[in-house]
């Protein structure tokens, strides 16, 4: 059946839908659910437009056009939606700093946004999705806890190294780092941020992101550099594994840059399997 390629902005009564969507894969959708499930689909508790591909209100595709950009396709419908949110994304201009999602998903609609929105500063195509549903294969480290507010400042550092080395500038540079404080703070608060911190240095860090009924996302996964080499990454990992199996969800998932061999290979010590495939374009 032809279809006029258009996306709409959800609203509320979309929910039902959105949420049917996003369980068709759980964990590659998990930032998108955890942002639903926590404030529903009506735009102003959104806090962003989040655009839907499909036949009246069933939908195929979804994408939450925030500071990052974020498209979710079922199998075959990645093109077609890729075509209507694109068409919208350009008429907005770009406000986001990062495309980010499935790769089947980002990659058509990195192709048609390219021409009005490039270059990109570094496009990582390939970046496997990996997640355990089992306890870790590994010993966790025990000295991995989660951080309380009064160490923010101690963790912070941390956080600004493997934000700049991970992602290749500082979060300080915009607005000073406020932001990014800030929403350290919140995960801290909520008992998200997790960390091996000795003598008053962070040995070991990371955060769970993003977290819905039936996935959490672990980011900023980080080792002090002199201490690198010698296991505290899978160690660290598996503790962090540990934790969120047991407070927050019953899958862990992560994502990695193909090219990085050395946290891949901890990864699978841990016991994470691939299974997906994500890709970020980042400005």
């Amino acid at each position: 059946m032809l279809r006029s390629p258009t996306a709409r902005v959800l609203d509320e009564a979309d929910e039902p839908a959105v949420h049917r969507l996003l369980a068709t894969d759980p964990v590659a959708s998990c930032v998108l659910a955890g942002r639903v499930e926590l404030t529903g689909t009506a735009p102003v508790a959104v806090g962003a437009p989040l655009w839907g591909f499909g036949s009246g209100r069933s939908l195929e595709a979804v994408c939450l056009a925030g500071a990052n950009l974020i498209p979710f396709a079922v199998p075959g419908a990645e093109r077609a939606a890729a075509a209507a949110f694109a068409e919208r994304a350009r008429r907005a201009g770009r406000r986001c700093s990062t495309i980010v999602g499935p790769a089947a998903s980002v990659a058509p609609l990195w192709d048609l946004l390219a021409p009005a929105w490039g270059p990109a500063r570094d496009h990582r195509a390939r970046q496997p999705l990996l997640a355990i549903d089992g306890p870790p294969a590994i010993a966790p480290e025990a000295r991995v806890r989660p951080v309380r507010p009064e160490e923010l400042d101690t963790l912070l550092p941390a956080a600004v190294a493997m934000f700049t080395e991970e992602i290749g500038v500082s979060p300080l540079r915009t607005d000073g780092g406020a932001g990014y404080r800030a929403r350290l703070a919140e995960l801290v608060r909520a008992g998200r941020s997790l960390a091996w911190i000795e003598d008053g240095q962070v040995v070991f860090k990371a955060e769970i992101g993003a977290v819905s009924r039936a996935a959490c996302q672990v980011q900023g996964v980080w080792v002090a550099p002199e201490r690198r080499g010698t296991g505290i990454g899978a160690a660290g990992t598996a503790a962090v594994v540990e934790y969120a199996r047991s407070t927050l969800a019953p899958v862990v998932s992560l994502y990695v840059n193909d090219f990085n061999a050395t946290a891949r290979a901890a990864y699978r010590r841990v016991g994470f399997r691939e299974v997906g495939e994500f890709s970020s374009v980042l400005f």
